[in-house]
Order: C-alpha cells, then sequence, then structure tokens
C-alpha cells in the first residue's frame, strides 16, 4: 500500500510540473540608437525625418514595455531581430543595459539578429551637419555582445551562421535560427533573408533529436517562414526567407509547430500545412520602432499557447503617439509602394499604378496593426488588380485580407 501511495504521490508531481504555465513575451524590431551616437542637430533631424522615428520617443516606448514586463513577470524575452538601427557597437551595448532590470527580476532573455545587426557597412552616428561612420560588430562580437541572451549558455551552435539552439526545461528547447546574409553585405545591409542549406540540416537534426525524446521545440528568427497577406511574395519578397513553401513544409513534417518572426514590422500570425498535413504557425510581431508599437504576452501549457497583444498607445508628453506615428507611417509606406510598383515596369496605365499604391498602403497599414478587415472599396481594387498579375478567372466569394488564424488574441491548440 504505501509503494502505490507513493507512486501515487510521484504521479501527481510530474503532473503538477507538467502543467505549470510557460509565460513568454516576444518584441521584434526596435531598431535601437544609442543617444550617444544621437545628439540633437541637422544631420539626426534629416534621420528623423526620412525613418519617421523620433529616437527619444523610441527610447521612452523601450523603457515603458520593458516596465510592464517587470510587472508581467515572464519567463522568457524573445527578441526577434532588428535590434539596433544599423549594428552600431554603441547601440547593441546600450540596447543590453535597458534590459538589465528585466533579467536582473528573473527573466530570460534570447535574441536573434536580424538584417540590421551583424557587419552593417554603413553604420552611422548622427553628430552635427553630417552623419558619420561608426563601428558596427562582427558576426562573433555580436555572439560574445549577447552571451547572456542565448549564445554562452546554447547547448548547440550552429557552424554556418549565428543559429543556436537553448534548453529552456526538461520538456522544452528554444531553436533560434539566422535568417541573415550578413556575410554578403558590401556597402549596406540586404534585407532579404535565407536559410542556409547547412543551418536547415543542422536544424533538422535537432527537430528529429527533440522528436524521439518528446521535447517541444518553439523556434524565432528574423525573416517571414509563410506569406503572410495576399501577394507578398510578389510585392514583398524579401521578408519572407527565400523558398520559404519548402522550407516551411520541412519544418513543419519534422515536427516544429511555432515560428517567432519579426522584420515586416506588421502584427500577424498565419499559418501552412504541409503536403502530409502538418502544420506551422509563423507568429509574427510588429516593431516597437513604429506604428502601432506591439508586442506579445503569452503563456504556453500543455501543449496550447495563449496569446495576447498589447499596443503602446502614449507615452509621458505625446499622448497621441499611436495616431502621429500612423500620419508618418502612411506618407512612408505611400512612398515606399510607388518606388516598388514603378520599379517593377508592370504594363498598366498610370491611373492604376496610383491605384496600386493606394491599395498597398492600406493593406500596410491595416496589416501592421493585425486582425484587418476588407471593405467593398478594396475588394473591387483588389480584383481589377489581379486581372492584370494575377488569374483574371479567380472566385472572390471568399477573398479575405488577412490569413486566419486571428492576429492579436487567440488561443492555438499545437
Amino acid at each position: 500500500m504505501r509503494k502505490i501511495f507513493l507512486n501515487l504521490l510521484l504521479l501527481l508531481s510530474f503532473s503538477l510540473f507538467a502543467q505549470q504555465p510557460l509565460k513568454i513575451a516576444v518584441i521584434s524590431d526596435t531598431h535601437y540608437l544609442s543617444s550617444k551616437l544621437a545628439q540633437p542637430d541637422e544631420a539626426l533631424n534629416k534621420f528623423e525625418v526620412a525613418t519617421g522615428r523620433n529616437t527619444d520617443d523610441l527610447h521612452v516606448v523601450l523603457h515603458q514595455v520593458i516596465t510592464d514586463l517587470i510587472n508581467y513577470k515572464p519567463d522568457l524575452l524573445l527578441i526577434t531581430g532588428d535590434i539596433t538601427n544599423h549594428g552600431e557597437q554603441a547601440s547593441h551595448i546600450d540596447f543590453i543595459a535597458t534590459l538589465k532590470p528585466l533579467t536582473d527580476s528573473g527573466t530570460r532573455v534570447f535574441v536573434v539578429p536580424g538584417n540590421h545587426d551583424v557587419n552593417v557597412p554603413n553604420s552611422k552616428k548622427y553628430e552635427g551637419d553630417l552623419s558619420s561612420p561608426t563601428p558596427s560588430v562582427s558576426a562573433e562580437e555580436f555572439a560574445e555582445i549577447y552571451g547572456q541572451y542565448g549564445y554562452a549558455e546554447a547547448s548547440k551552435r550552429d557552424s554556418s551562421s549565428l543559429s543556436y539552439l537553448s534548453e529552456i526545461n526538461d520538456s522544452t528547447w528554444l531553436l533560434s535560427i539566422d535568417s541573415n546574409r550578413h556575410k554578403e553585405y558590401k556597402t549596406s545591409s540586404i534585407s532579404a533573408g535565407r536559410i542556409l542549406p547547412e543551418t536547415m540540416q543542422w536544424a533538422l537534426d535537432i527537430l528529429r533529436d527533440a522528436k524521439s525524446k518528446n521535447i517541444f521545440v518553439i523556434g524565432m528568427m528574423h525573416h517571414g517562414l509563410v506569406e503572410h497577406m495576399p501577394y507578398q511574395a510578389v510585392f514583398f519578397s524579401d521578408y519572407l526567407i527565400d523558398d520559404w513553401k519548402r522550407n516551411a513544409q520541412l519544418l513543419a513534417d519534422n515536427g516544429l509547430r511555432i515560428m517567432f518572426t519579426g522584420h515586416f514590422h506588421s502584427n500577424d500570425i498565419t499559418l501552412l500545412t504541409s503536403d502530409n498535413g502538418n502544420t506551422i504557425y509563423d507568429i509574427e510581431t510588429g516593431s516597437l520602432s513604429g506604428y502601432p508599437f506591439p508586442y506579445r504576452l503569452m503563456t504556453l501549457q500543455d501543449n496550447v499557447l495563449n496569446i495576447e497583444t498589447k499596443f503602446v498607445e502614449s507615452i509621458p508628453g505625446k499622448p497621441n503617439l499611436k495616431e502621429a506615428y500612423r500620419q508618418k507611417t502612411e506618407l512612408i509606406a505611400h512612398r515606399a509602394a510607388q518606388s516598388k510598383i514603378n520599379s517593377m515596369s508592370l504594363p498598366i496605365p498610370s491611373e492604376m499604378k496610383d491605384a496600386v499604391v493606394d491599395l498597398l498602403v492600406k493593406m500596410q497599414l491595416l496589416h501592421m496593426k493585425g486582425d484587418e478587415k476588407i471593405d467593398d472599396e478594396m475588394l473591387q481594387l483588389i480584383k481589377s488588380i489581379n486581372k492584370l498579375i494575377g488569374d483574371p478567372n479567380a472566385d472572390f466569394s471568399s477573398f479575405e485580407l488577412d490569413f486566419p488564424p486571428a492576429d492579436n488574441f487567440l488561443e492555438i491548440v499545437l
């Protein structure tokens, strides 16, 4: 009887342990620029007008989010790349200093680089009338600087990239994949991303090992793994990894269910189900360097992921922060969309090009916040455009601007 009782206690203790929720927070694309490199003058003013980012505003936003996370007490904070403005060494060092109150409170922080973080040839500081060069960091320096944020305690490191594996607990691993092309940079960073064949093989070996040990693996990388919106692969291919569909199927078929991403500055969740019936979710978190300033708070328990999204809408002295940055974003998005359409040399009249630009801007603004809805005017415009660049006989009766599932508040059964 005593033996049976002890066995029941043992089973109960394992059951209680397994049911403990893992609290996860995600931020992305902070584009942090150290105050040491941003002195109020003409050079900084030009930079802030061109990017729509006020350096002081972004520092306050980040501080506000860190304070909220300290109160939330996540077990993990995942940062999915583009930590710095252009890979400045000083920005990396000062960014880590902003995280110290959070790590001191007990949260474990893990980072993965973005295309703006490593080996950037045109890193700049803004002092006086003109910007000037400032040191960036090499891949080796990045791993050293962020040693306490994933690299030093990694159970495995990929020899071909800045990818690594972290054992979170006895039942959960974190697979951080470097999807950037920083070894190819010459005069500036490259927005497009890929997973090197050697890195993919390294990741698949880990997933197979995890499956044999009944370990649940969560992934993170900077670039999108799965298409998040209609025509993304056509108009915004640089925001997806090369050969995204094949790579997503490979990862799904080898047991990966979640990939946290950033890069597109949009808050969106999408999924892909492989030909073999395995589903992987790409949970993309928008940028803390601009509208609508999102970050995610989640719990993972018993293979169920609950997701809540929060937005920074105001900061001290700027109660209308959200709307002010929405207007800035609209202007910059219009400029970028017009440049993109002109570069594609589409055989369409100028008035149609203008309509395409307007549609892309509207789609982007809606997409950045997530859970976007389409109106009749947008649907008619999409139909017209599709006749020119897609299938003229396409059925739009069930067309949605936002791929399922929901983007900001949902529960995912994995």
